[in-house]
């Protein structure tokens, strides 16, 4: 058996949590990194304290770097088998998902009450899922993905 894929889930979420704890002190930043499980193979690793902007960075650019290398940091030890990585930083991409699936379920229902379906922006995978499972608990309209990566977007129908 390949030697690379015995890292337990315990030493991955390890590295992974301190891998995040040098990136925050390289940043100047204050702020404390806790991790937990989500699912079997789903991990959050969270960053919480004051003043962590730089962290995040216009539009969560930062952020999704930082959630890059710390996936890379644990992959490399795993050869790629290693489980699913999240980070967050100050509840960054909670309040995000929640502001999205907010506005998703205004724009579902215009969709519906016009009878017209509405693209949205292009989108990473995280940001589709949760238009997907917003429309999803809705009545009366449906969801696409259309395009390819990077430019991949979801369209709200009427069902």
């Amino acid at each position: 058996m390949d030697e690379q894929a015995e890292i337990s889930m315990d030493e991955q979420i390890d590295q992974a949590v301190d891998f995040t704890r040098g990136l925050v002190e390289a940043f100047g930043a204050k702020a404390d990194v806790v991790s937990r499980v989500e699912d079997e193979d789903t991990v959050l690793v969270d960053v919480t304290g004051d003043n962590l902007g730089l962290l995040v960075g216009p539009r969560g650019a930062t952020l999704a770097a930082v959630e890059e290398l710390v996936r890379t940091v644990v992959q490399r030890q795993t050869g790629g088998h290693g489980v699913r990585i999240h980070v967050d930083v100050g509840g960054y991409r909670a309040k995000r998902r929640e502001a999205l699936a907010e506005f998703v379920r205004q724009l579902a229902e215009r969709v519906r009450d016009e009878d017209a379906e509405q693209a949205l922006e292009p989108m990473g995978a995280s940001d589709r899922k949760v238009v997907h499972d917003v429309v999803a608990e809705m009545e009366g309209v449906t969801t696409i993905s259309e395009g390819e990566e990077p430019r991949r977007r979801v369209v709200i129908r009427p069902a």
